[in-house]
């Protein structure tokens, strides 16, 4: 066993005498040692029950033999860091999450990990990391928040956000805002809808690195918890097969998990996570590929904010294996390749049934032919840019307008909330990407702004930062080169035609190349916002979005 190295021979007397001033007795050394990542803490609705989940994971690890060693994992609560400085950190905390897990199972040689999680960059961080150690490993999320309810609708975080926007405009009185925000997130777990942190959770099962269920069973259930029992047991045979993220981790693999990801409707923030844990376990996934499986793979569900149904209601429907189910009929899927099930693919969702017809559509009857996400490209994305098309209304699928220039995200929601936003104009928000933010802000607050205030049909956004997985509407987001590398988003001005046209994956400013050549060489880079700390060394090192702002 790799732990042998620090419990077995004469001069390890040392370490076992370390490690019996844990507790630990001689029998639990002569066990699989499983390290227990634990991502719990008290300012993250979706990981505040995740003791409860971790108990029942070390219950699940001793039932099989193996010795659970807990360790803990920080996470960041995008709603709570979203439109002002925290947001800086949250797709940064990705590296740090990864960075540490590697520490401890490196320092303490762990024989393979459980990996608890919930939320948005916790989960790609987690899978970076077991990627990069490529020891026997397994993920189990806390499972998805119900929705809430309010004047007889299921509802969740973004409608939350948009409500800020119908007020503004007049839509809501502030004492209905005030009625919502008591119901829209209920209790425990990742929010309620198809946002980032539920797409990453789905993705992890049809990439094959958890057990299914782990994407769709509520956070309250027993089943969750029996689950997490499950995982905890599954992870001692698999260090026994010695059956490695290496072996399941293949390009097949992600090839299945971009086909999901349309099928569904994720977030886009899944074509930054993908590629980053791909290039972990020595895969690549260029923005080509991912435009190549959105073409050929039908979107089969509308889950919020993109139509009426939640995570609950995915998991009634038949959950991932369901929708996989749907995927096979057309070949769509690599069925002979291994999960942490001990299962191929095919076998795991092989007879598997739709329950809810109107939640997950029949293969032959899709809501659209293609994807739920698109890479655009044009002069104004020389490296591609990304959009959740379907969540874009059909009027805004081609779309010409006036650019509205702003510098930062705060000084496009004063604009946005302030109503000097004219319909037909195309809101352009840059210096917020990877190195220019630092930290490539997710933005559901001039989104939901726009949605809220009943002008997503008549306005886009773009930006080289991200939007939500919340987000909808004709919303660009990942624009490289980004503007603080001097893209040709950094040069547009005030007035400036920007072209859109997502059906032909364009995106396109209404300049000469020579032109945007001019302005490019009067162009002065600006000076960087942070320039100590963590985020100053982050900017130093990331990566293009095009490249999943990875750092080098």
């Amino acid at each position: 066993m790799r732990s042998d190295v620090i419990k077995k021979g004469l001069e390890k007397a040392p370490h076992r005498s370390l490690l019996k001033a844990l507790g630990y007795v001689d029998q639990e050394l002569e066990r699989p040692m499983i390290g227990v990542v634990n991502s719990f803490n008290e300012i993250v609705p979706g990981h505040m029950h995740l003791n409860e989940i971790t108990a029942a994971v070390k219950a699940g690890v001793r039932m099989a033999g193996g010795t659970p060693v807990e360790f803990p994992c920080i996470a960041v609560c995008d709603g709570i860091a979203m439109n002002h400085s925290g947001m800086k950190y949250s797709l940064a905390s990705r590296e740090l999450i990864a960075d540490s897990i590697e520490v401890m199972a490196q320092a303490h040689q762990f024989d393979g990990l459980v990996l608890v999680t919930a939320c948005d960059k916790i989960v790609p961080g987690m899978l970076m990391a077991a990627a990069r150690l490529d020891i026997p490993a397994i993920v189990i999320s806390g499972g998805p928040m119900l929705a809430g309810r309010f004047q007889g609708r299921d509802l969740s975080l973004s409608n939350v956000f948009e409500a800020v926007g119908a007020v503004r405009a007049g839509r809501m009185t502030e004492e209905e805002l005030a009625a919502l925000e008591e119901e829209a997130c209920p209790g425990c777990g990742s929010c309620a809808g198809m946002f980032t942190a539920n797409s990453m959770n789905c993705l992890t099962e049809a990439i094959g690195m958890a057990l299914p269920g782990n994407g769709t069973i509520p956070a309250v259930s027993a089943a969750r918890r029996r689950l997490a029992k499950l995982t905890g047991m599954r992870v001692v045979e698999l260090v026994r097969q010695d059956l490695r993220p290496s072996a399941i981790l293949t390009a097949e693999a992600f090839e299945n998990a971009l086909a999901v990801d349309m099928a569904l409707g994720c977030s886009t923030n899944t074509v930054l996570h993908l590629p980053a844990i791909a290039r972990e376990a020595g895969v690549e996934i260029s923005l080509d590929k991912i435009n190549e499986i959105s073409e050929r793979t039908p979107n089969l569900c509308r889950l919020s904010p993109m139509g009426p149904y939640f995570m609950q209601d995915l998991h009634e429907a038949g959950g991932i294996p369901a929708v996989m189910a749907q995927l096979a009929r057309k070949n769509l899927l690599h069925l002979n390749i291994p999960t942490v099930s001990g299962q191929t693919v095919g076998e795991l969702i092989r007879d598997r049934q739709v329950s809810r017809p109107e939640v997950i559509r029949d293969i032959e009857n899709p809501h659209s032919p293609t994807g739920g996400i698109a890479i655009l490209r044009g002069n104004l994305a020389p490296d591609g840019a990304v959009v959740k098309k379907a969540g874009v209304a059909p009027e805004m699928m081609v779309h010409r307008g006036p650019a509205r220039v702003f510098d930062s995200e705060e000084e496009a929601v004063q604009a946005i909330l302030g109503g000097r936003i004219n319909r037909g104009d195309v809101i352009v928000i840059r210096y917020e990407g990877p190195r220019g933010g630092p930290g490539m802000r997710e933005m559901l607050t001039p989104t939901a702004a726009v949605a809220g205030m009943g002008l997503d049909r008549e306005v886009a956004l773009l930006t080289d930062g991200r939007f939500s997985g919340a987000t909808r509407g004709a919303s660009i987001g990942h624009i490289s080169p980004e503007a603080a590398e001097g893209g040709p988003l950094a040069v547009i001005r005030d007035g400036d035609m920007i072209v859109i046209d997502i059906p032909q994956h364009r995106l396109d400013v209404e300049l000469s190349e020579e032109e945007i050549r001019a302005r490019l060489a009067q162009w002065i880079p600006p000076v960087p916002r942070v320039t100590r700390g963590y985020l100053s060394r982050y900017a130093r090192q990331v990566s293009s979005a095009s490249r999943g702002a990875g750092v080098n």
